[in-house]
């Protein structure tokens, strides 16, 4: 499912991170997301298997909030609201719905959360551009990526992403016409479209 490669840069902004170390720009983004601001921004998201060559990209736009998740992508659609997942699947004319439970959800983006935690060093380097690059890096053979950096523009906001999984996957995303803006109760609402089958896992036991 197309949502699979892109649910794992979600990680990269909705993630409690934790650091031994100081990042002055990696704090201010952490602390938009603190605030209810909700990053919005249209996005192109490369996987390359670095072990059978092949690349999935992915385009569409994104809304990230603290816990909050919408993706929009061809005719799919997944919206996170913190405790429901729904996600429409526009070739099978369904909306599966289901718990935001990690153990038990296959979509739920909390899964993708495992193993981000204090082990992670943080640095910045100031690019000559006005950008800046946030590196994360880890040792913990748990954690999900290695290596993460992720470049802000001068406004601080995010413009590229760029990580290595443990079985040195690359993931590329980039993001255009990104911006921080207020949550509001319509940001992550979703109308399943009309005719739709709504399949309610929830009532599954």
């Amino acid at each position: 499912m197309v949502f699979k490669a892109v649910l794992s840069f979600l990680v990269l902004f909705a993630a409690d991170w934790h650091s031994n170390q100081t990042s002055p720009k990696f704090d201010d983004l952490k602390d938009r997301f603190e605030r209810n601001e909700v990053f919005s921004a249209s996005f192109i998201h490369e996987f390359n298997d670095t072990f059978t060559g092949e690349q999935q990209v992915t385009e569409g736009t994104i809304w990230v909030g603290k816990d909050r998740y919408k993706i929009e992508s061809g005719n799919s659609i997944m919206v996170v609201d913190g405790e429901i997942s729904r996600v429409y699947d526009g070739t099978k004319g369904r909306v599966i719905i289901s718990e935001y439970e990690e153990e038990d959800d296959d979509f739920a983006p909390s899964r993708m959360l495992q193993g981000v935690d204090d082990s992670y060093s943080v640095r910045e380097e100031s690019v000559p551009d006005g950008r800046t690059k946030v590196i994360l890096s880890t040792d913990d053979p748990f954690a999900m990526f290695m290596n993460v950096t992720i470049w802000l523009n001068a406004s601080g906001v995010p413009v590229r992403i760029e990580a290595i999984d443990q079985v040195e996957n690359e993931l590329i995303t980039y993001f255009r016409d990104g911006r921080f803006v207020m949550q509001t109760e319509n940001t992550f609402r979703f109308q399943p479209p009309e005719g739709a089958e709504l399949i309610d896992l929830r009532h599954d036991s």
